[in-house]
């Protein structure tokens, strides 16, 4: 069977070969996500104070993003060969099934399932609630780093997955794509901006936080209630010309798996979001 959206912690937990050495499981890998924007260096100590039996760990700057620039924003899209190389680490292949979990959410997992679509890889999900679901229902741990694999990734780019701040601007000029910002309400009306030096948001954009996806315990809404309230959100936009933005191109992946869930296929990421926007100054600005 194929995980190509989420997986619940005890399908994980039954796909495991646990009482193999570091745990894992055939040709499956399984990669820990968590992240803490204000303690970039959280999330690998809370992996090695334990972690899911066989997980590597994913850094979301190091790993799941390339190098900061003057023109970007703060998580720009990695180097496809280089990203590619580190998924081989990882002991992905292009068969593989991957499955990507953090700490309960899912914003920063959800960052590995959508690049992995996005170089064309399918057989990735996340897991639903993440570790909090896994250690709720009392499975194990593992303190021991995962060995590394030796698998070979062979990118193939999916270039209409995402879209530049320039095709944003003509999109939402010429009136064909409905724009969705998955940041909090607060910080979509302009305030409480504690992350980027410009608050608001970019003119014509709907809000949709991204936690709007979950229930009160973290998971993923059931389909028919994602779909009520995406169809909501979007109106009479058809789903492929919806795109969605955030601060940097993470939690507006937890939206775009969100609309995979519901039905909702064919939306595209703008992958910079709004720290790019705000780069470069003569961008319109709405608070």
């Amino acid at each position: 069977m194929n995980y190509e959206t989420l997986i619940e912690p005890p399908e994980l937990h039954a796909h495991l070969h646990l009482a193999h050495p570091g745990g894992g499981a055939a040709n499956w890998s399984i990669v820990d996500c968590r992240f803490d924007l204000a303690q970039p260096g959280a999330g690998r100590e809370a992996y090695k104070q334990g972690h899911i039996p066989g997980a590597h760990y994913a850094h979301l700057d190091e790993d799941l993003s390339s190098p900061v620039t003057a023109d970007t924003g703060r998580h720009p899209l990695p180097d496809p060969q280089r990203f590619a190389a580190r998924l081989g680490q990882w002991g992905i292949g292009n068969s593989t099934q991957v499955i990507a979990y953090d700490n309960g959410n899912g914003a920063y997992a959800s960052r590995l399932w959508w690049l992995l679509r996005w170089l064309g890889h399918r057989r990735v999900a996340v897991l639903n609630g993440g570790l909090q679901a896994w250690l709720a229902l009392g499975y194990p741990t593992d303190t021991r780093p995962a060995a590394a694999g030796a698998e070979r990734f062979q990118p193939r780019p999916q270039e209409d997955t995402w879209l530049s701040a320039s095709r944003v601007q003509s999109g939402l000029a010429a009136g064909t794509i409905a724009l969705i910002d998955a940041r909090g309400a607060d910080r979509f009306a302009g305030q409480n901006e504690t992350i980027d030096p410009v608050a608001g948001h970019v003119p014509g954009a709907r809000n949709h936080p991204f936690t709007s996806n979950l229930d009160t315990s973290l998971r993923f809404l059931p389909a028919d209630e994602l779909r009520r309230r995406w169809v909501e959100v979007v109106g009479a936009a058809d789903a492929g010309s919806v795109v969605c933005m955030c601060g940097s191109g993470v939690t507006a992946c937890h939206n775009l798996l969100a609309l995979e869930l519901a039905g909702l296929s064919g939306a595209r990421l703008y992958a910079g979001s709004w720290s790019e926007w705000i780069r470069d100054p003569s961008r319109p600005v709405t608070r």
